[in-house]
């Protein structure tokens, strides 16, 4: 029996469709003893969720891990300063690794020695640089890696407590708008975290991960005007710190604190709008000034060379 180009191909397909469905057969991918036996011996049960914390490993490769963590250490020999780099840390909202940190200043140091050694490597060929100049150029490279890593954190810091001066009158406002319809101030915590996105938000979600670990909820607030170190979010937790512990009617010093937070919104736009209002006097006095005199001196000037 002769078989048609058009029967072959038929056939072929239908092998091969075959051959797939009994590949997928759940037979032929059976788990193996460990998958199978691994759950019901495992001894460290799974922590909750509200308590881990994220990873301050420094992304690189494990072989070039432990080389920076010396590097790091060495670092933070010559530097100091780990109480700041922590309280930086902090602030930045960032996982508290010192050790994680100055692997990073060390590994940006590495980049900024690499492209040291690229720049003066280039001049000494190309225009005769001498050799002790290329070595002082390769170390502050090297510096400026490190002292940079350190600004990028500080700047870290700084933008995230603009993010939660922002977000603080209108999460204010809602813990005020919550605590006033009747429920007390966990549960409006709970659900300003839950109906808000942010900074703060994030930050009052941690603070309700500490009440539920065990932590009184003053305490907890305490831990979340420590952490920012924000003069007006500090008032505003002390305000609700004492009027938990003292039995104040919470609702007014919500409202109360809302007004102020809305106050100290208006006083920063301020104090903005007044720094920007000396910056824009710069390119006024230095650029636009100087040419509105040229043109109106400039005719004077040539009558008087036509005079002449």
């Amino acid at each position: 029996m002769q078989w048609s180009w058009p029967g072959a191909a038929v056939g072929a397909i239908i092998g091969l469709g075959l051959m797939l469905v009994l590949a997928g057969l759940p037979v032929w991918r059976r788990p193996d003893l460990i998958a199978r036996v691994g759950p019901y011996v495992s001894d460290r049960p799974r922590p909750s969720r509200l308590l881990v914390a994220a990873s301050g490993d420094v992304s690189v490769h494990k072989a070039l891990r432990p080389l920076l963590h010396r590097l790091g250490a060495l670092v933070g020999q010559i530097l100091g300063g780990s109480t700041s780099v922590r309280r930086r840390l902090e602030r930045a909202g960032q996982p508290t690794d010192v050790e994680g940190f100055r692997a990073q200043q060390a590994l940006w140091g590495v980049l900024g020695g690499l492209a040291g050694t690229v720049f003066a490597t280039t001049r000494v060929w190309s225009s005769g640089t001498s050799l002790p100049v290329a070595v002082v150029l390769i170390a502050l490279s090297v510096g400026g890696g490190v002292v940079a890593r350190d600004q990028k954190l500080s700047r870290d810091a700084s933008k995230r407590e603009e993010r939660i001066l922002a977000e603080f009158p209108s999460v204010a406002e809602m813990l005020a708008l919550a605590i006033t319809a009747g429920e007390g101030a966990a549960a409006a915590l709970d659900r300003v975290t839950r109906l808000s996105r942010g900074e703060l938000s994030g930050e009052l979600g941690r603070c309700l991960a500490d009440a539920r670990a065990g932590a009184t909820l003053p305490q907890a607030l305490q831990g979340l005007a420590d952490r920012t170190g924000i003069p007006s979010l500090a008032r505003f937790v002390d305000g609700i710190v004492v009027a938990v512990e003292r039995g104040t009617p919470l609702a007014d010093v919500m409202r109360a604190q809302a007004q102020d937070a809305r106050d100290a919104g208006k006083q920063l736009l301020l104090e903005e709008g007044g720094r920007r209002e000396i910056a824009m006097m710069i390119p006024v006095v230095f650029l636009v000034l100087p040419v509105t005199i040229l043109f109106a001196i400039f005719p004077g000037l040539s009558l008087l060379n036509l005079s002449v």
